[in-house]
């Protein structure tokens, strides 16, 4: 992969893309998941994505099932779940692997530009945040306890 627009994606409703629609946005990239307890972060997110998506975030969502299958639906479920829960605007896509052998490329870009605590590059539990700027670097990893309003600054600074 020349860049992280380069990686290709399935949309929730199983069509193949990339990223490169995103390219020359600010984007947050989320592991989410609907049965897990960080998941009323999902509206944390959707908050941020609709105060600044208009200044270029972007946030995106990649279901994961790999902590303690918390994100157990298919992608009309979790489709179903965002939509009547949490009002969903920002894009969903399929369940990814965030780790292991089988970590989507996008997950393996993202560990490798940003480590987390200790410099770990596995990603610990789900809601784990990667802030992305307009140029396609990777800038900072949030954990999953870091509730979303408190990228708020981060993300101003981006979009300058």
């Amino acid at each position: 992969m020349s860049d992280i627009y380069d990686i290709p994606v399935i949309t929730i409703d199983g069509q193949q893309t990339t990223l490169a629609p995103y390219r020359g946005k600010v984007l947050l990239v989320v592991n989410v998941a609907s049965k897990c307890g960080f998941t009323p972060q999902y509206a944390g997110l959707e908050e941020l994505y609709r105060k600044y998506k208009d200044r270029g975030l972007v946030v995106l969502g990649f279901p994961c099932n790999q902590f303690m299958w918390q994100e157990p639906g298919d992608g009309p479920a979790i489709q179903s779940f965002c939509t009547l829960k949490y009002n969903i605007t920002f894009p969903i896509f399929a369940k990814v692997s965030v780790n292991g052998r089988h970590a989507h490329p996008l997950y393996r870009h993202l560990k490798g530009a940003a480590r987390g605590f200790l410099w770990t590059r596995a990603v610990k539990w789900n809601f784990t945040k990667f802030l992305v700027a307009r140029d396609g670097t990777v800038v900072r990893r949030f954990a999953t306890a870091t509730k979303p309003h408190k990228l708020a600054a981060h993300i101003e600074k981006l979009l300058g």
